[in-house]
């Protein structure tokens, strides 16, 4: 986006309204982007474990779960990227100088935390297992 000028001083209340909104946005942002790392790949997962069940194909399975992982993340990145641009012109609105969106910074912070998140899950809580023992307490 290229912006002429900056933007003009609105009232105070007005400019109060614009943030609020912006925060809204930015949360909205937030909670997409969390979808992206999580319920997305495994509703996709349960989709294609569906079409597995129904059809008795594992192959059509797995063909079910990327053509869905496909659609759903890049709808996801759509919805994205129109958040961000209504936010700059929502903080635009309100006043600040806003050229650049927020949208990579939080895509970024969402996948080192849901990483980071797995990392501890996978490792810690779950564990990776013994090589040597299944894991079935001995049965």
């Amino acid at each position: 986006m290229r912006f002429r000028k900056l933007p003009e001083r609105a009232s105070e209340l007005r400019q109060r309204v614009d943030g609020s909104f912006a925060g809204l946005l930015l949360a909205g942002i937030v909670l997409v982007s969390l979808l992206c790392w999580g319920p997305i790949p495994l509703a996709c997962l349960w989709l294609g474990s569906e079409a597995d069940y129904l059809s008795g194909s594992v192959g059509l399975g797995i063909l079910v779960s990327f053509i869905a992982l496909f659609v759903l993340l890049f709808g996801a990145l759509s919805v994205l990227r129109r958040l961000d641009n209504m936010w700059i012109l929502v903080r635009r609105a309100a006043g600040h100088d806003q050229r650049s969106g927020a949208l990579g910074r939080i895509f970024a912070v969402t996948a080192a935390v849901c990483g980071i998140i797995f990392a501890v899950w996978f490792i810690v809580i779950h564990g990776p297992g013994s090589s040597t023992f299944s894991g079935n307490g001995g049965v």
